[in-house]
């Protein structure tokens, strides 16, 4: 019995052992171990100039404004080489809030990040170089809104064309203005009103309303308040004709306010 039991033991053991005579190094070479090394990843492509850097979709949608809204607030383009149609110099200022989300003249939701501005004569949808005649820089933009009603003044830019025109700090500026662009003649024809304010006081404004609608019979005649809180009176000629709002405009004063020449359209 006792030789079986030594053979038993015998297997047993050299059974245990194997695993380590298995990991010994054979033949006296070093064993090559196979390692899955991922590939390097492709060098960045360079974006073309111009274009939109990957992510800026992402940043846009974070930010809450859309390509179309980031096309919006870009300056209006115009062709190459175009030529000024009319030229006039003055004083520019800027307004934002509380116009800011307010509906324009044109009937477009005032943005004062986009590159606008308010004039009281030039057809709606004009575009127009602005050009600030201490700095000399400039900047195109399009007329969606009517003003300035302070005398002047010929010009009133958004927010973001006053910070590129220097106009911002100052609050005004000399500037020349070319048009560039517009959608209607300039000098026939358009929808034409008068405008007058503004009166700190409603009874003041409602009053000079009175006073005009017994005086010009055929006109439209309403009064109105601003955002800032103070009021105006705005005279609709009979078929809004430039040369009847002309004619109005120069036979009346007010000492509360100034009279304006506006046009509509």
């Amino acid at each position: 019995m006792k030789p079986r039991v030594g053979c038993v033991l015998s297997i047993v053991v050299t059974l245990a052992l194997l695993p380590a005579f298995l990991l010994l190094p054979g033949c006296g070479h070093s064993r090559q171990v196979h390692v899955d090394v991922p590939p390097p990843p492709p060098a960045p492509e360079t974006p073309e100039a111009g274009s939109r850097p990957e992510g800026a979709a992402k940043h846009d949608r974070l930010s809450g404004t859309s390509e179309a809204e980031s096309a919006d607030l870009a300056e209006p383009a115009i062709p190459a080489g175009a030529k000024p149609l009319a030229t006039e110099t003055g004083q520019a200022s800027w307004y934002g809030p509380p116009y800011h989300n307010r509906r324009g003249s044109n009937g477009e939701v005032y943005n004062m990040h986009a590159m606008t501005a308010a004039h009281r004569t030039l057809p709606l949808g004009t575009i127009v170089r602005v050009t600030n005649l201490k700095t000399g820089h400039t900047a195109l933009v399009r007329i969606t809104d009517r003003g300035p009603f302070i005398p002047g003044r010929i010009i009133d830019l958004s927010l973001s064309a006053a910070r590129k025109l220097d106009v911002y700090s100052p609050g005004i500026a000399q500037v020349k203005v070319e048009v560039m662009q517009t959608p209607a003649p300039l000098e026939t024809g358009g929808k034409w009103a008068v405008q007058i304010g503004s009166f700190p006081h409603e009874e003041a404004a409602a009053k000079l309303a009175d006073h005009l609608k017994q005086r010009y019979r055929t006109a439209k005649v309403v009064k109105f308040s601003s955002p800032v809180g103070d009021w105006w009176v705005r005279v609709r000629v009979l078929n809004d004709d430039r040369e009847r709002a002309r004619k109005l405009a120069a036979e009346n004063e007010t000492p509360e306010g100034a009279v304006f020449l506006v046009r509509l359209d």
